[in-house]
């Protein structure tokens, strides 16, 4: 695997960063600025997002885990701490002493036949033990077959987490809301294993062979697979926070269409028509039923003595004369009022005149 040192990282950061973090900057105010824009409140998280979201951080967990050393193929150049250039019975003897009773297992003997030369054993580290030990035409003379045998192990991953992508975004399963990134999903694992076959059919195994301590090896093979199971992990996790800020309106918010638009105002207009209709037909029965008439009436004397006796008192007199003189425009509110009402109230009709009807009639 080609390596890249520190010092080159940060160049290219040096170079690019001043370039690419201010785009980066206006790109994610335009997307804040858009989901204003659509005036979409922020919302609790919908059930079908979240099992979306759900089945993406379990595969991407899983991935994870898969990853790590313990779930790799077993190295037998790192486990028995030996160079490419040891000879091969002393290579195997190590290895028969760290196995239980000391016997070889059939796949050791069957990497043993094939570490016959420097060849296989470079190919050994570009595509790893099982490739080795199970192609059945592959020749170390012809690299490129083992790269024909690798492909279906090397794509599997892939199309595996592609297929579990498609149906954890699929309207079906996870609403529209997780619909909506299926096909960047798609695009993405096409893309990553695009990457990841060109990777490996490119990699320059022969560099390994100047190598002369065990811990200057390139485990391309272990290395990749690990950065394999990494990447698509971080596809999965990705897309699974794409749904979350989109689902809940914090990004990517999406503006209704004006048909969707009517249909949530003609709702509300129904509703608000509803409870005028309630405030209508409580009025009409207290004022049909003596009993709540006489209560109302009571109501309403009772108050306007206790007005009455608030308004005569000296305090709140020269409280209001205060109010009417220095802080209040009576000539504003009364121009507000007639405003108000001009606009609740439909205009009369005008009369229609004895001439104009005559001559109608004529």
């Amino acid at each position: 695997m080609v390596s890249i040192s520190w010092g080159t990282i940060k160049s290219l950061l040096l170079f690019f960063g001043p370039i690419l973090l201010p785009k980066a900057i206006g790109y994610y105010q335009n997307l804040k600025a858009a989901s204003k824009a659509a005036n979409q409140p922020i919302r609790p998280l919908p059930a079908l997002a979240f099992r979306a979201i759900s089945i993406l951080a379990s595969i991407s967990l899983f991935l994870l885990v898969r990853a790590t050393p313990p779930f790799s193929p077993e190295n037998l150049l790192r486990l028995t701490a030996s160079r490419l250039q040891t000879p091969t019975d002393v290579l195997f003897t190590r290895l028969s002493s760290l196995r239980p009773g000391h016997f070889l297992t059939p796949s050791d003997d069957v990497l043993r036949l094939k570490f016959v030369n420097l060849e296989s054993r470079l190919l050994y580290l570009q595509f790893g033990p099982d490739v080795l030990a199970s192609c059945p035409f592959c020749l170390s003379d012809e690299p490129k077959t083992y790269l024909y045998y690798a492909l279906p192990s090397l794509v599997a991953p892939h199309l595996l987490n592609l297929i579990i992508l498609s149906i954890a975004t699929s309207a079906t399963v996870a609403g529209n809301e997780a619909a909506r990134w299926r096909r960047s999903g798609a695009m993405a694992a096409g893309v990553l294993a695009a990457l990841d076959i060109y990777i490996v059919s490119t990699y320059n195994y022969g560099a390994n062979a100047r190598a002369t301590r065990p811990s200057d090896l390139d485990m391309f093979f272990w290395t990749s697979r690990s950065l394999r199971y990494v990447a698509l992990a971080l596809v999965d996790v990705a897309i699974a926070s794409l749904i979350y800020v989109s689902s809940t309106n914090r990004l990517f918010a999406a503006p209704l269409d004006p048909a969707a638009r009517v249909e949530t105002v003609t709702r509300q207009l129904l509703a608000t028509k509803s409870r005028l209709s309630a405030i209508g037909i409580v009025k009409n029965t207290s004022l049909r039923d003596e009993d709540l008439r006489a209560r109302t009436s009571a109501y309403w004397t009772h108050e306007g003595r206790l007005m009455r006796e608030v308004m005569e008192d000296r305090d709140v007199v020269e409280g209001v004369n205060d109010a009417l003189a220095n802080r209040i425009n009576i000539g504003d509110i009364s121009r507000d009022a007639e405003t108000y009402a001009t606009n609740m109230l439909p205009q009369p009709r005008p009369p229609i005149s004895s001439a104009a009807t005559t001559a109608t009639a004529d």
